[in-house]
């Protein structure tokens, strides 16, 4: 498996680690199923609906740099545990809330913007782990494995969430939340955990170190602002796919779950390719590539070509996704030096989650006063013209120099 996107696997604490990321972000996934279901089952506006995107993508962004910089502080492990316990807590919380039939919009955004804070927390430690347990000719493979995890669970999540919210109702898929977080717990408590850093700055310092080395780079500078534009521009089809399911297809939950999958799978094989693909091409080319089939597939969905046609072209922007989520992500880590890894990949994380959040309140709000199919295909024509801002700021090179 030696230079493959799975040798990374050869290092059990990896391994360990990333089974943790693959079964929180099934829960996550799950979960974040239900809450939107819970709004557009009880009639709420497109703007409300979007808001579950919001909820659960801005605390990522207000707390990514907070997290990066305890990540750079204090042991990873425990951090990553004492924040799933946080998570199990509250994800038992909005179960027995749903149970209760208090479930009005602002409780369930509430909370799942706290566990969303959880999610904030906890990434920026896994991400900053990964560089301490395997080789530096290995990071990139070993973050693309981490990006896959997370869209396996987004493939699968969506799709058994549907299936469990139209057997049980949202609340069940609470429920399914709350237990993943149990065996999230059982995993990270087998890995050995990786030694603190010996230097310990001030809180404080930590984070004014990581803004002062992102303002003085110019690589990690064109990373962020590539990263913001391009989940702002995209993030529609993943805020108003309940409604693509209710509105435009008149369907059910287990349809949400098929066009979530959809785009989910596609994801799963966008971050499979994604070492191949950066073997052989450019960084700039490959985020160039997947806005124009991001955004070709959105426009295509707008059109309203049918289910079956919709999901080929969600498995397809899927993967145009990820590619290029992927990309952002693994420059990041590899544009920053060892010491500050924790701090710098949060802010490219902070970006890119804030950008998801942003956008989808921006295509709540059109869609509210212009329709879902005018989001979708105003989103899609936006991602068709963006990149040209590759013209004025390409995407640094994956051979960053060692550091």
């Amino acid at each position: 498996m030696s230079g493959s996107t799975l040798s990374p696997l050869r290092y059990r604490p990896f391994l360990l680690i990333l089974l943790g990321s693959l079964l929180s972000n099934f829960g996550n996934a799950i979960q974040s199923v239900g809450a939107a279901w819970q709004m557009t089952a009880t009639g709420q506006p497109a703007d409300v609906v979007a808001l579950v995107q919001s909820a659960t993508n801005l605390p990522i962004m207000l707390l990514a740099l907070p997290a990066g910089a305890w990540a750079d502080m204090f042991d990873r492990r425990a951090i990553m545990l004492i924040v799933q316990v946080a998570m199990l807590m509250l994800s038992l919380l909005l179960a027995v809330l749903s149970f209760a039939g208090i479930v009005a919009p602002t409780v369930v955004v509430g909370l799942t913007a706290l566990l969303a804070c959880g999610v904030a927390c906890f990434n920026p430690a896994l991400a900053a782990s990964i560089g301490s347990i395997v080789p530096r000719t290995e990071l990139a493979a070993a973050v693309a494995l981490n990006i896959l995890a997370f869209n396996v669970a987004r493939s699968l999540g969506p799709a058994v969430g549907g299936a469990i919210v139209a057997m049980g109702g949202a609340k069940a898929a609470f429920v399914a939340n709350a237990l993943s977080y149990f065996a999230v717990i059982a995993v990270l408590w087998r890995w050995q955990h990786v030694s603190p850093p010996q230097t310990r700055p001030a809180f404080l310092s930590a984070i004014a170190e990581g803004f002062h080395f992102a303002r003085r780079s110019p690589e990690v500078r064109t990373i962020m602002v590539r990263a913001v534009t391009f989940t702002t521009t995209g993030s529609a089809a993943w805020a108003l796919m309940p409604l693509v399911a209710s509105d435009l297809l008149g369907q059910n939950s287990v349809t949400f779950g098929l066009l979530l999958g959809a785009l989910g799978l596609g994801a799963v094989v966008g971050a499979a390719s994604s070492t191949w693909f950066r073997a052989r091409f450019a960084s700039e080319t490959i985020v160039r590539t997947a806005g124009l089939i991001y955004g070709a597939g959105c426009i295509g969905v707008a059109l309203r070509p049918g289910l079956p046609v919709m999901l080929l072209l969600l498995v397809a922007s899927g993967a145009g996704w990820v590619q290029a989520l992927s990309g952002f992500s693994v420059a990041g880590q590899l544009w920053s030096p060892r010491p500050l890894v924790g701090r710098i990949t949060a802010m490219v994380s902070s970006l890119t989650f804030g950008g998801i959040a942003l956008g989808s309140w921006l295509w709540g709000h059109f869609a509210q006063g212009n329709g879902v199919a005018a989001a979708l295909l105003a989103s899609g024509v936006g991602m068709l013209v963006l990149p040209l801002l590759g013209l004025i700021l390409p995407m640094p090179r994956y051979e960053a120099p060692a550091r």
